[in-house]
């Protein structure tokens, strides 16, 4: 019954026919697929429409159920029968022949037993006797039945033999004496089974199909909204256990970095892509704030020049964060002169309204292209949208910190136009802005650039290199106004972009320390 997907009554499958009965998707068979050696037939589960039989349940790989001779039929409404039922009306107990089945187990439901007989003996009581249908032949004992046979199974290493009496046309005629359109029973435990196997089969798959999307495939959560966390609503971002990123990280074992707030180790996920795993090392409140204040400030920010939170691991005794890996280090390791497309990034700053308060080479990495992003906001300050100065507890490192904050002036974000100052001037001469190892008037980086600029002698600075002169002042001077003491006379960072690319004239710088000059 190829192309059936519904089983009406009367509907039956025949091995000789390689019949089946689709699903109602069409993909897969139920039905005989033959044995390689062409003895056997098994009932199984198998892709519909593929010559070769690609099996994907079988009733009994060892024992093989059933021979040519057998049928599954639709006998009774809404049940299925396996087994054998008359496909003729017995008119008489003449005209009657023997099948024989070999290897073949059924159910014992004799109602007459002949003992110390032998096979021939066995065929001529049952074709005598018109209650019998079937005879049992085993060990020289006859056990004569009524139909329906019931669960039948082919056994090999059984001596089992089965006479079952047929109509002697049919069995003539045809071979096979039992066709799809009598009344044939079949055992009900095959298709409950089966219902059960794949019930269980795609619960399975379900569930590994959750898990795929929950850990494998880009995942979302978000921070719950209670106790400690409750700053940290609507961030889309992964959210990891402690031993996932245990596991990521080999046992928090290479150590990329070290800041202020933590640790950052290099890890890697499951599909292979790297991370900066940061792990905040101070676990009371210094480390809950350092927690809130990160996710806060990505919360509101979203640039290509800012490295990228990617997700958390958030618990009592851990915090953790997850963000994506820059393969080429911070500025402080390069310390060489990044494309002006870098510097873009900051122009919108003062825009999203956070103060960094740690701008400084270690916390400006370079991705694999060579591009700049700000990274680490665990010291960040973040202001209301109608809010230009606040007032806080010293922060940043010694040498990018800005004259306000040991004086405990306001702060806004002037602040970080200053760090971005000295870290500018760092890249321009490659060296730190303090260095005791050089000559006492090079020792503090601002000092000795304002004095060969004064002195015109730039190119001090730079040593013997090749460079741009006209390029390296405007340079210079955009970092001068950048470190003066007083706030307001230094430039947004909008004006610094616009002078750095040429299109804002410079004005001459005066003294770090001068109050004299606006710009």
């Amino acid at each position: 019954q190829q192309g059936h997907s519904n089983i009406n009554i009367g509907f039956s499958l025949s091995p000789n026919g390689n019949s089946s009965w689709l699903s109602p998707s069409g993909i897969y068979a139920f039905g005989f697929y033959q044995q390689s050696n062409g003895s056997s037939y098994y009932v199984g589960v198998f892709l519909a429409g593929i010559p070769e039989k690609n099996v994907v349940w079988t009733a009994n790989r060892d024992n093989p159920p059933m021979e040519k001779v057998i049928m599954i039929c639709s006998h009774y409404p809404r049940q299925l029968e396996f087994g054998c039922a008359r496909n003729y009306t017995a008119e008489s107990c003449s005209n009657k022949a023997i099948e024989e089945l070999k290897n073949t187990v059924w159910e014992d439901v004799s109602y007459s037993v002949l003992s110390k007989t032998t096979e021939q003996n066995c065929q001529e009581a049952c074709l005598k006797d018109c209650n019998c249908e079937a005879a049992l032949y085993k060990d020289e004992e006859c056990k004569m039945q009524r139909l329906p046979l019931r669960f039948g199974r082919r056994k090999l290493s059984d001596s089992d033999i089965a006479f079952i009496k047929v109509d002697a046309t049919a069995s003539s005629n045809s071979g096979n004496p039992f066709s799809r359109d009598g009344k044939k029973a079949q055992r009900k435990d095959i298709v409950i089974i089966s219902c059960l196997f794949v019930a269980v089969v795609i619960l399975i798959l379900a569930t590994f199909g959750i898990f795929i999307y929950r850990y494998r495939v880009r995942s979302y959560r978000i921070i719950p909204g209670n106790g400690s966390a409750r700053y940290c609503e609507d961030i889309a971002l992964l959210s990891f256990s402690y031993a996932e990123l245990e596991k990521m990280t080999d046992g928090f074992k290479e150590e990329i970095g070290r800041g202020s707030s933590g640790t950052v180790y290099k890890g890697t996920m499951i599909n292979g892509k790297f991370v900066a795993v940061k792990r905040l090392q101070k676990m009371l409140a210094e480390g809950e704030r350092e927690f809130q204040t990160e996710m806060k400030a990505i919360r509101r920010t979203h640039h290509r020049n800012l490295v990228r939170l990617l997700g958390y691991s958030f618990d009592v005794s851990n915090k953790i964060l997850v963000y994506e890996y820059m393969s080429n280090g911070s500025l402080a390791d390069v310390y060489s002169s990044p494309p002006k497309n870098n510097l873009i990034g900051l122009k919108e700053w003062e825009l999203l309204v956070i103060i960094h308060c740690d701008i400084k080479p270690q916390n400006i990495l370079m991705d694999e292209n060579r591009y700049a992003k700000i990274s680490d906001f665990g010291l960040a300050k973040l202001m209301k949208p109608d809010q230009t100065r606040t007032f806080t507890g010293i922060r940043g490192t010694r040498g990018y910190v800005a004259p306000e904050w040991p004086r405990n002036l306001p702060i806004t974000a002037k602040a970080d136009v200053y760090s971005f100052g000295v870290v500018l001037l760092e890249i321009i001469c490659c060296r730190r802005c303090l260095d005791q190892n050089l000559p006492e008037d090079q020792v503090i980086l601002e000092e000795w650039v304002y004095q060969c600029f004064e002195n015109g002698n730039l190119g001090q600075l730079i040593e013997d290199e090749d460079v741009d002169k006209k390029q390296l002042e405007r340079m210079i001077k955009v970092a001068l106004w950048c470190i003066l003491d007083e706030p307001s006379l230094r430039p947004s960072m909008k004006k610094v972009l616009l002078m750095l690319e040429g299109t804002m004239d410079i004005p001459i710088p005066p003294n770090p320390t001068s109050l004299l000059t606006t710009i």
